[in-house]
């Protein structure tokens, strides 16, 4: 067996999966939740789909390693006899900037330049090293692979990348669009094409990651030419608690009249706004189906301000590419939610979206195509699997 272990190491979380490469089966998956906070705990999942919470104190990012370790070596909750079974570990790592277009195989060279891109991601980065420095630790001869949400996304040209800034401002800072979300809009864009028996080399294709972050992108012969998010995962798309595009003079207006700084806007801008901010009730799509029904305004209003953005980007990478050939939706709203995927396709024909109601209503969290026969942009439901893109992207790196 050819096992890949992939981590994604967050603030206070650790999620992980265990592939069987040969036939891509996960054999054990979960997370550690609430890393040195009080209640925290490993929950795994059981092959059979069980849950299983084991509740106990881990107090920093490499505990919560060893305890996933141990727990994959259990005689009650395991499925391996030894930790050298694995064959690599492969990472989520958040920002890669300008300093790589792929994913690597990780050396104290790679580790210094992950860690010089943290000025990019201050919250992002630093649990995604720990993770690294922690496996290095504890499993010092097994390879590890960085696979970077940016990474797809380099492939744009200057011109859709750069801001309408002082020059001198990129050279110094690096600031430029990088987008995110890149291992989700690379898998289901090849994902699509493999289900359509499309080239993917060959295809014009927008993607939209719709969850409670939310992204598209224009991804034209298999390379990325543009994308939603930007220099950080605030700007686009209308998300959860994300504000999405907004006039810069607006932020420096909201300092001036409320008198605070910096960090009180990142705030604002990154978990207080989104569908949270107009709603008022939640950020959970779940629970504003449920006020809408209850004929709360303000969470209609939020919804419909959310499938707008997304409309508009789709008419806007349309332009982009000059016509496309597939529409694809992913991420827990865009397999799930009907409504939305309804309202971004509707009064789209004149751009070659036809988009077959009932196949619509009826597809939730399958691979599917929603769109009419003779529809000229195929629309189709792609589940997203970014752990499985990870442990791809390692095993083709240590071979």
């Amino acid at each position: 067996m050819k096992l890949i272990l992939v981590l994604n190491c967050g603030s206070s979380s650790i999620k992980y999966k265990l592939f069987d490469m040969e036939n891509k089966n996960v054999l054990a998956q979960g997370n550690v939740d609430k890393i040195g906070l009080n209640g925290s705990s490993l929950n795994i999942t059981l092959p059979n789909g069980d849950k299983v919470v084991l509740e106990g104190e881990i107090l920093e990012h490499q505990a919560g390693i060893e305890y996933i370790l141990g727990v994959i070596t259990s005689k009650k909750y395991g499925c391996l006899e030894s930790l050298d079974d694995i064959v690599a570990v492969g990472h989520r790592v958040v920002h890669g900037g300008e300093k790589f277009n792929s994913s690597v195989l990780i050396t104290d060279e790679v580790i210094q330049k992950i860690t010089e891109c943290i000025d990019l991601a201050p919250l992002h980065n630093p649990p995604n090293l720990k993770g690294i420095l922690a496996i290095k630790e504890l499993l010092p001869n097994i390879p590890q692979v960085a696979v970077f949400d940016t990474a797809f996304h380099q492939t744009m040209p200057d011109y859709a990348y750069l801001y309408g800034l002082p020059y001198s401002l990129y050279e110094k800072y690096s600031i430029r669009r990088y987008g995110f979300h890149g291992t989700s809009h690379r898998f289901v864009s090849k994902e699509a094409c493999r289900f359509l028996g499309v080239p993917y080399e060959e295809q014009k294709i927008i993607t939209c990651h719709i969850g409670n972050g939310v992204s598209a992108a224009a991804i034209k012969n298999g390379c990325s030419i543009d994308t939603s998010m930007g220099m950080t995962p605030v700007e686009g798309l209308l998300m959860g608690t994300r504000c999405g595009d907004v006039d810069a003079g607006i932020l420096t207006f909201i300092m001036e009249k409320e008198n605070v700084g910096s960090q009180a806007i990142s705030t604002i801008v990154n978990k207080n706004s989104g569908i949270l901010g107009i709603s008022g009730v939640s950020s959970d799509m779940r629970e504003i189906g449920a006020a809408i029904q209850n004929g709360d305004k303000r969470a209609a209003l939020a919804l419909k301000m959310y499938n707008y953005r997304i409309k508009k980007y789709v008419g806007a990478y349309a332009a982009t590419l000059g016509g496309f050939d597939i529409l694809v939706f992913t991420g827990g709203v865009g397999e799930n939610q009907s409504s939305t995927r309804s309202a971004v396709c509707e009064n789209m024909e004149f751009i070659g979206i036809k988009l077959d109601e009932e196949k619509n209503k009826s597809t939730r969290g399958v691979e599917a195509v929603i769109s009419e026969e003779d529809s000229r942009v195929k629309v189709v439901v792609i589940p997203t699997n970014e752990e499985l893109m990870i442990a791809l992207d390692t095993l083709k790196s240590i071979n």
